[in-house]
């Protein structure tokens, strides 16, 4: 009698436990949005609904009008980030620029827009007045809220809390319900759902404080690829700090305007990020570049020793930058990277006064006892080299 009650207690507590996960299914596959129905009908400004900015955002996405002929703006335009460089202004750029101006200029933008590019871009353009207010609504707004937030995807969470429940259930059913003919098979299911629980939780464990192949947009799209790339336009011209300073320095807007005085108009982006460039140095507004390679508090890195000591290439670190159009971090920059860098570098001791009081190590190179020194050799593994 008090085993059938158990099971009976058991069987309850499975089903609540699947209308539970289903229920958490649920609920996070809904969309949250911003505003209830009833909000759609608040003012925001000038008597402009927030009916008119959706109808506005419905144009700028390519739903309406429902016969339309032409590209929708998105296709160019984007609102998320993207891996490869859209060299079109993001909405968010296109939203900021316009944000405090009226609609006649961002009318004349559109219709009649200026440059190559652009002009081949908007040819069939084709949208009406009223309608294209609408999309100035959308985008005054996006310049206020921002773009949407790409956050963490819910996807991974469902999948941890579902082997978690499939655990449940294969060891419930492993010793009390015996529904599962065939026991190895509970068995594989517990030891695969383990297995990729403790993966999952090893990989964001170890990816804490990392970000290899973090590639984010940037206020100006600059591409490495043109500069370094097509025009071989050296490293250090614009990290000209990198040889004798910690960090190898952003260029100031005045070193780009060496070239933009002349060159206004970009073969692939137009004149709208180029512009961008000239309105910064005639305003001397600095940009707020987005910082690439982080490294934590408390680990010293010097780019004056790696580049202007060893002569380190560019390369070996931040990969093959002339070939970037999007900037990434490339290396995980790990500790075991570095000490592996450090236990396989060479270094070159001739002709470099830095290294003249290692006489013991050149005593043994002239003596033949060793014929070569890498960076390990010189205590670039000791501790207190990076922490101090």
């Amino acid at each position: 009698m008090r085993n059938s009650t158990f099971l009976r207690h058991l069987m309850r507590l499975k089903t609540f436990a699947f209308l539970l996960f289903l229920s958490f299914f649920i609920v996070t596959s809904i969309p949250i949005t911003a505003s209830s129905a009833e909000d759609d009908t608040d003012v925001i400004a000038e008597d402009h609904s927030h009916i008119d900015i959706k109808r506005g955002e419905r144009f700028f996405k390519g739903l309406l009008p429902k016969d339309r002929k032409f590209e929708s703006c998105v296709s160019c335009h984007n609102l998320t980030h993207t891996d490869t460089l859209n060299w079109n202004p993001s909405a968010m750029a296109i939203a900021v620029k316009f944000a405090g101006k009226d609609f006649s200029e961002f009318q004349s933008a559109v219709m009649q827009p200026v440059g190559k590019k652009m002009e081949a871009s908007h040819k069939d353009f084709a949208i009406e007045e009223s309608d294209l207010k609408k999309v100035k609504l959308y985008l005054d707004e996006l310049a206020v809220t921002g773009p949407p937030s790409a956050g963490p995807t819910i996807n991974q969470i469902i999948i941890f809390l579902f082997l978690g429940l499939l655990m449940t259930l294969a060891l419930l059913d492993l010793i009390f319900f015996h529904k599962i003919k065939y026991r190895y098979v509970t068995v594989i299911i517990l030891i695969v759902a383990v297995i990729v629980q403790v993966k999952m939780v090893a990989d964001a464990a170890i990816s804490l404080g990392r970000s290899q192949n973090y590639a984010p947009d940037q206020p100006i799209k600059f591409s490495h690829k043109v500069h370094a790339g097509d025009n071989k336009i050296d490293c250090k011209y614009c990290h000209h700090t990198a040889e004798f300073s910690k960090s190898a320095g952003i260029p100031a807007m005045e070193l780009c305007m060496n070239c933009h005085v002349l060159v206004r108009e970009g073969a692939n982006s137009g004149k709208f990020e180029i512009a961008k460039v000239v309105e910064a140095n005639e305003t001397k507004t600095p940009v707020e570049w987005i910082r690439l390679h982080n490294l934590p508090d408390h680990v010293f890195f010097s780019h004056a020793q790696h580049v202007g000591i060893a002569k380190v290439d560019c390369q070996k670190c931040h990969g093959d930058v002339a070939q970037m159009n999007i900037m990434k971090q490339t290396s995980d920059l790990s500790m075991g990277w570095c000490i592996n860098c450090h236990r396989d570098t060479k270094v070159n001791f001739k002709d470099n006064a830095y290294y003249d009081n290692y006489m013991k190590l050149h005593d043994q190179l002239k003596g033949g006892g060793i014929d070569t020194i890498r960076a390990v050799n010189i205590g670039a593994n000791d501790c207190m080299r990076c922490h101090y």
